[in-house]
This record gives C-alpha cells, sequence and structure tokens, in this order.
C-alpha cells in the first residue's frame, strides 16, 4: 500500500496525546476530542472559494456512510488565496445549504506559520504526532487519525475524501 509516510521517519510514541488539544467549534463551544476515542477522526482543512470545495460533497457522503465509527471535522482556513473569507455565521450557512454538512466544523485557524494552531502542530511535526512530518500544502489537505489518536496517514488536496486510500482504513 502507497503511503505518503518517509521510510526514513521510523514512528515512535507520540510526545502528547491528540485527545488533549483544545479546539472549538464554529460557534465557539469547545470541542473535546476524547469524546471521539474509539473512532476515526479525519481533519480537513476547508474553504469556501476553492478549486476543491465541491469535496464538501464527498466529505458528506464519507461522513454518512461512515458515522457510526468515523468522525470528520472540518477546520476552515484562509491562509490559501484567502479562500476562506467568511464569518462563522456564513461558513456555517453555505456549509449547511450547499452541501448539507452534518459533520462537525471548527473556528477558523492557521494550520500553518508562526500563529499554526496547536492541532495542526501536533498533524504536522513528527515530534508531537510519532508518524511523520508534513507541510499543509492547500485547501482539502486531509489527516486520518486512528480510533486510538494515532497518525495514521495524511492526504493531499487531489485526493478525494471517497478514495480507497482512506475508506480502506475505515471499513
Amino acid at each position: 500500500m502507497f503511503s505518503l509516510f518517509s521510510s526514513s521517519q521510523p514512528k515512535t510514541d507520540p510526545t502528547e496525546s491528540i485527545y488533549n488539544i483544545k479546539i472549538n467549534a464554529l460557534n465557539g463551544d469547545p470541542i473535546n476530542l476524547s469524546d471521539y476515542k474509539n473512532k476515526y477522526i479525519l481533519f480537513v482543512n476547508v474553504a469556501s472559494k476553492c478549486g476543491f470545495t465541491g469535496q464538501y460533497e464527498d466529505l458528506q457522503k464519507l461522513y454518512d456512510i461512515y458515522k457510526d465509527k468515523l468522525m470528520i471535522i472540518g477546520v476552515p482556513c484562509n491562509q490559501f488565496g484567502a479562500q476562506e473569507p467568511g464569518t462563522a455565521n456564513e461558513i456555517q450557512t453555505f456549509c449547511r445549504q450547499n452541501y448539507g454538512v452534518s459533520f462537525l466544523m471548527t473556528e477558523k485557524m492557521d494550520v500553518k506559520g508562526t500563529n499554526q494552531h496547536p492541532l495542526y502542530q501536533w498533524l504536522t511535526k513528527q515530534e508531537k504526532n510519532g508518524s511523520s512530518s508534513s507541510t499543509v500544502k492547500w485547501n482539502f489537505q486531509k489527516y486520518l487519525v486512528g480510533k486510538k489518536g494515532e497518525l495514521i496517514d495524511y492526504y493531499y488536496s487531489v485526493t478525494n475524501p471517497m478514495s480507497s486510500k482512506i475508506t480502506n482504513h475505515i471499513k
């Protein structure tokens, strides 16, 4: 099976648990990631005005099929081409009206750079997640976390949410 992980990066125990990271929902309420222990979590940095925005449809389809064992968490981000300029209410309305999104959405956050949110520090730094280091290249990059809070793999924007690269882990 093809993996984006470099063989030169041996897996180690994460230095911190993803379940301890504090994030807020789009409406400002805290999200307790430990509520999703024993489920897969797919984190996706999303944007409303991107060429990949249509992936919301397949993200929702993936969630509908596997919601008993998968939580999808959309992470609005305005760092790539300023393609997520909306307010929390505008983002929520856009996602619900255009794609029927019912999976979790976080507050807007930075996924790279000096103000990178701790969630994305964990997802992108091997010393934190124990698996691999990566860089978020564009909107709709996906990170799959396993049932025990381990980073399984990451997928660039061109990987469709319904791809077997993702679904084979969840089935």
